[in-house]
């Protein structure tokens, strides 16, 4: 008897922009993750207000030496390259003409549809990248859940995650680790 294994065709960035180039993703919302082309779901009305709001309490804590970006791509590598809600980038929108971030103080994801995907892959993608600090403003749930502490974790999705995972409320207020003078109330990130 002969057996064929599953090959799955893993993709560069260098073939992700080619097929976009040919309009292969006109009219999607996808993401390179991993080598995975991964096609994200629309954003609704809440989840638009949400990383406006989110966008708007980032800027007025970190208003030097650092730029938000929203729904921007940060290239984590050679087949990795997600476009988070939300960013926290270090210097200046200028300093990034001839390539994306590879980095970011903070990352935050608006979650509904997609929270299962944001707890589990995008979790385990950006402590792979080594962002110290992830926040999901989860709107199901009316709370902001702040993940903090990169490890290596084997039974995560792409082996590493977060040690310390803070669930807070819409009373309750954060300190970014990039700005621990500064406090952001919960209620201010929701819609």
């Amino acid at each position: 008897m002969v057996t064929s294994e599953r090959k799955l065709l893993r993709w560069t960035k260098r073939d992700y922009y080619k097929m976009a180039e040919i309009g292969l993703f006109d009219g999607k919302h996808v993401e390179l993750i991993e080598g995975e082309i991964v096609e994200m779901s629309p954003m609704g009305t809440l989840h638009w207000v949400c990383v406006t709001l989110t966008g708007d309490a980032l800027r007025k804590v970190f208003d030097q030496g650092y730029f938000i970006a929203t729904q921007l791509p940060l290239d984590l590598g050679e087949s990795t390259e997600p476009e988070p809600d939300v960013a926290v980038i270090r210097g200046n929108v200028r300093d990034y003409r001839d390539a994306h971030p590879t980095t970011a103080a903070l990352i935050v994801e608006v979650a509904d549809t997609s929270l299962s995907y944001d707890r589990a892959d995008k979790a385990s993608l950006y402590a792979k990248a080594g962002i110290a600090e992830y926040w999901i403003v989860n709107l199901l749930d009316n709370q902001c859940e702040v993940h903090r502490q990169p490890v290596p974790m084997p039974d995560q999705p792409f082996g590493f995650g977060y040690a310390s995972v803070t669930t807070l409320k819409a009373t309750d207020t954060v300190s970014p680790l990039a700005a621990p003078h500064a406090t952001i109330a919960v209620a201010d990130l929701l819609p």
